[in-house]
């Protein structure tokens, strides 16, 4: 399995099958499992071997299915699949810090993650240091003897600052602290974070896995050690496991991952190109364009721009809104990554509780709409894009 190629991975890797030989995973849909004997249900709880469980919330064959076949691609030893994306987030940080630990966290981060490190660790005793997440010098500075753990967006939502994982990995172990990665702008697909030195690697797998607007979920990857001595004993004790059905929903959704993301990335960049100077917009943010501030990271990290761009209308709030307004096919939603193209205005919606002054050092402005492209016609969502970015110069 380890000489398969990704598409390989995405269709066979962690399967499962049962005495019936089905092509398709089962769903298991039970809370618990029988043991033959009370010595059996004894020595379980003790230790359970590879296709042995004891409760939905500690572990289950469908979503073991899952955890092993995208550790699988991620290039990790193991994976604990969540609830969603956030219930990953939590996980991972509360699993591993107590009062007293230093955090390092990149400032620009989708506005739950903020809430998670600025308002909920901070009040059980963590110390949480903020910084841009694109200046090198500021994470060396911020980074001490006794941190911890640093956390980053690879690429962050919605501004796409790319961050230059190898050099703050390589900054972070110099003092013995874990570097945990928020993956879901980059995708699976595209992911390099294994070997540019992140040691957690996390992904709601509501966006790009699951694709199709359908369920919730994340997951966890990571060290066999980590996932299974810190990770779990937390999550499975306060209950953010996923469920059997989603996890089902999850190995449904990667058989097509590879296709469908290429794919999205691929009318991503034609869009971003097509649009780039249109006197509605002061600016596109797409990592693969030549004017993105972290270009040559993007294309070292990544080798695609991903499937999510931001236009940042010159109009502000008023033409945001009229080009949304105008859109035809474009959705207008706050989740990405889906096969249907969403729209998001970030600055009242997902990051809407955060301050004016906030948003305007993360660079969030009224006039900034998130686009996550999905599998539509290239021509067409061309066509729907251009035909908002008419009304927005028309406000």
């Amino acid at each position: 399995m380890t000489d398969w190629k990704p598409r390989t991975k995405l269709v066979h890797s962690g399967t499962r099958r049962s005495q019936y030989g089905e092509v398709s995973e089962s769903i298991f849909l039970t809370q618990g499992f029988v043991y033959d004997t009370a010595e059996a249900a004894e020595a379980r709880f003790i230790e359970t071997g590879p296709d042995e469980f004891i409760y939905a919330r500690y572990g289950n064959p469908t979503v073991r299915m899952f955890e092993d076949r995208i550790a699988a691609l991620e290039g990790t030893e193991d994976a604990f699949a969540t609830a969603s994306g956030m219930a990953a987030v939590n996980g991972t940080l509360a699993a591993m810090l107590q009062a007293g630990d230093h955090v390092v966290s990149a400032r620009a981060l989708f506005g739950s993650c903020l809430y998670i490190l600025e308002n909920i660790l901070t009040r059980y005793g963590v110390e949480v240091t903020f910084v841009d997440g694109t200046d090198n010098d500021a994470w060396a500075a911020a980074i001490r003897p006794d941190t911890k753990a640093v956390f980053l967006e690879t690429v962050s939502n919605p501004t796409l600052e790319v961050i230059d994982l190898r050099a703050v990995s390589d900054m972070a172990h110099k003092v013995g602290a874990t570097v945990i990665v928020d993956n879901v702008f980059a995708t699976p697909v595209f992911s390099r974070s294994i070997e540019l030195g992140a040691d957690v690697i996390i992904y709601s797998a509501t966006k790009h896995i699951d694709g199709q607007g359908r369920c919730l979920g994340g997951v966890i990857c990571g060290t066999k050690d980590f996932v299974r001595n810190t990770a779990e004993p937390y999550l499975k004790h306060t209950g953010g496991s996923l469920s059997p059905f989603n996890a089902w929903v999850m190995l449904k959704g990667l058989e097509t991952m590879d296709l469908r993301v290429r794919a999205q990335a691929e009318t991503a960049l034609a869009l971003a190109e097509a649009v780039e100077g249109h006197p509605a917009l002061a600016k596109v943010l797409y990592p693969h364009l030549p004017s993105h501030p972290q270009h040559a990271v993007a294309i070292d990290q990544m080798g695609s721009g991903g499937t999510v761009m931001s236009l940042d209308l010159s109009g502000g709030k008023a033409a945001a809104f009229a080009f949304l307004n105008a859109l035809e096919i474009v959705t207008i939603s706050n989740n990405l990554g889906d096969a249907k193209s969403i729209a998001t205005h970030p600055a009242t919606t997902t990051h809407q509780r955060l301050t004016d002054a906030q948003r305007a050092d993360l660079g969030i402005t009224d006039g900034m709409v998130r686009l996550s492209v999905g599998l539509e016609d290239t021509g067409d969502l061309l066509a729907d894009v251009r035909r908002g970015l008419a009304a927005a110069t028309a406000v």
